[in-house]
């Protein structure tokens, strides 16, 4: 039994579901986008679509809230088998392929 070709045309329409984000969500991305005050709240407001005076408290209790990121360092031993290791990558240039061009070809009763 053969399957029966269906068409776009066939098919229902894609529905798209669309969801803002959540002021937290927003906030969170404005806070990891800029470190201007001013700016993560323009951009919260934006994602969200509401006005930058509704999203300012959010974002300036949002600010408080965030602790300083502290570098981490990794701090491993190293023995000869953790040795690090160099890699050296040469490039190799072929000689240059000279092709004689000539006019006719020779003939081999001469």
């Amino acid at each position: 039994m053969k399957k029966s070709k269906k068409s776009f045309a066939d098919l229902p329409p894609i529905r798209v579901r669309r969801e803002p984000p959540t002021i937290v969500e927003a906030v969170t991305a404005a806070q990891d986008l800029s470190d201007d005050l001013e700016q993560q709240i323009e951009i919260a407001a934006g994602l969200i679509g509401l006005p930058a005076e509704e999203v300012r408290p959010h974002v300036v209790a949002a600010l408080r809230a965030k602790p300083e990121r502290v570098p981490e360092r990794i701090i491993a031993q190293a023995g000869p088998s953790r040795a690090p290791r160099t890699v050296i990558v040469e490039r190799r240039t072929r000689p240059p392929v000279i092709v004689e061009r000539r006019g006719r070809p020779l003939d081999p009763r001469r």
